[in-house]
């Protein structure tokens, strides 16, 4: 199951949406989303056929404790021991717990303690599971491509999230949350032999993502023998400031065995974010992704929720522009996937999150439903897109031999720190009403575009082409 192909890491000229390697490791990711989008379909109506409300939504809210707390050890795990072999592991544990619970409310009725324990198990695979999630497309295709994997990876996440609702309720209508938690564990189980087979590549270190690094490398050198994030950490990585035939990867050998030095995990964290804090690209760029999830989450997550209600909008409504954003984030996934590659991406990025911050102040103020759904589209695309951006940037930009945690730390911000705006946001609205908060909401992201565009090394980052 380990057992690795190395493919070059040099270009290959077939784009990676007609690339076989690069479509199995999609179909192996489309599987696990659309599961995961299954698995809270069923948690949450178990969790509800359980308990009381108040109850069912401590299951639901349970996860996210160990994710938030356990993810920058996942980035640490993922450049360790390699990102395929612990997405295979994250995904057989999930499957795993999920056919054990089917099997549990399927034989009695259990109560709340087992759906509890999925959840805290599946937060504490999460925490691993994504930063050797975001560290693979960088070793299943070549870094010309990484744009336009991004772009799949957003319209898988669509896909998923479209298609996994409905079916999550159509197995919790035939076989209740049984039937629904086992689809999950089939569709999670689906990824695992797609995984094995997908070839892994030797990841080339770009001399300009070197570059960016600035003294971060000169600073970290002699980290390298010390604690490892030293370069020497990541399996599937060649360790900069050796030989350059071992630092571009040309004889390397299989990505998936350990490192010959021996490393502290706690080395390899801290070696970790004092590469991201020293990078020139790399530091800016998370600023300015926290600074848009922050100003991002709250207004189209509980906001929303409370504008519709004062507007009259209803239920229906806010599903109608609920699916704008969708169609809007989905058409920047697929400009991506199409195009591969766009010119004066810092550039873009940054003037995308400026755009959309102006268009997430402007939704408070729309005079209707159709209105709305028209800025909310914009939203979804110029959302989509930056993001889109800044997750090509940070792959393109890492040393592969830190991948991992710089994912983590993305994870963290974007799915740890961002989600706190959710209460603040509903309690500010009681307070001030939707007009101020989704304006200073609007500023908070606005500020994440100012970051991007007036950091001279993130404002002029290119994505490889």
């Amino acid at each position: 199951m380990t057992s690795t192909l190395i493919a070059p890491g040099t270009a290959t000229g077939t784009p990676a949406h007609r690339d076989p390697n690069v479509l199995r490791w999609l179909a192996a990711y489309t599987s696990s989303m659309v599961g995961d989008s299954v698995y809270y379909i069923a948690l949450s109506w178990a969790a509800v056929q359980q308990g009381s409300p108040a109850q069912a939504g401590a299951v639901m809210a349970v996860s996210a404790v160990p994710r938030a707390l356990l993810m920058l050890g996942g980035g640490v795990i993922a450049d360790r021991f390699g990102p395929r072999r612990v997405v295979i592991g994250s995904d057989l544990v999930r499957c795993a717990a999920g056919l054990s619970v089917a099997a549990l409310l399927f034989l009695t009725s259990p109560g709340l303690w087992p759906l509890a324990l999925l959840a805290v198990v599946f937060g504490t695979v999460d925490a691993v599971f994504m930063p050797a999630v975001g560290a693979l497309p960088a070793r299943v295709t070549t870094r010309d491509q990484l744009a336009r994997v991004q772009g799949m990876r957003g319209l898988s996440i669509r896909f998923a999230n479209v298609v996994g609702g409905p079916l999550g309720g159509l197995a919790v209508a035939i076989g209740g949350a049984a039937a629904a938690f086992g689809l999950a564990g089939l569709l999670i189980a689906v990824s695992v032999p797609l995984l094995i087979s997908v070839r892994m590549r030797e990841p080339a270190v770009d001399d300009k993502a070197e570059a960016g690094g600035g003294s971060a490398d000169a600073g970290d050198a002699s980290d390298a023998g010390e604690g490892a994030g030293g370069r020497g950490a990541a399996p599937d990585a060649a360790v900069p400031g050796a030989p350059d035939s071992e630092a571009r990867g040309a004889t390397a050998t299989a990505p998936d065995k350990a490192p010959a030095r021996a490393t502290t995990p706690l080395g390899d964290l801290q070696a970790g974010l004092r590469y991201i804090r020293a990078h020139r690209v790399l530091a800016p760029l998370m600023l300015a992704i926290a600074l848009g999830d922050l100003g991002f989450v709250g207004p189209l997550n509980v906001g929303l929720t409370l504008l519709a209600d004062e507007r009259g909008w209803g239920a229906s409504g806010m599903g109608w522009v609920l699916s704008g954003f969708g169609v809007g984030a989905g058409a920047a996934a697929l400009l991506l996937t199409v195009r591969g590659r766009l010119p004066h991406a810092g550039h873009v990025a940054g003037w995308a999150i400026l755009a959309g911050s102006v268009a997430i102040g402007a939704l408070a103020f729309v005079p209707g439903v159709l209105a709305a759904v028209g800025v909310a589209l914009l939203v979804g695309l110029l959302a989509g897109l930056s993001g889109a951006l800044c997750g090509a940037l940070l792959q393109t930009q890492a040393d592969p031999a830190y991948l991992g945690r710089v994912t983590a730390v993305s994870s963290l911000v974007s799915l740890g720190f961002a989600p706190l705006s959710m209460p603040l946001s509903a309690a500010a609205i009681g307070a001030w009403g939707t007009g101020p908060v989704f304006v200073g909401s609007a500023a908070v992201c606005g500020l994440g575009g100012v970051v991007a565009l007036c950091v001279r090394d993130l404002r002029r980052a290119e994505l490889p082409g």
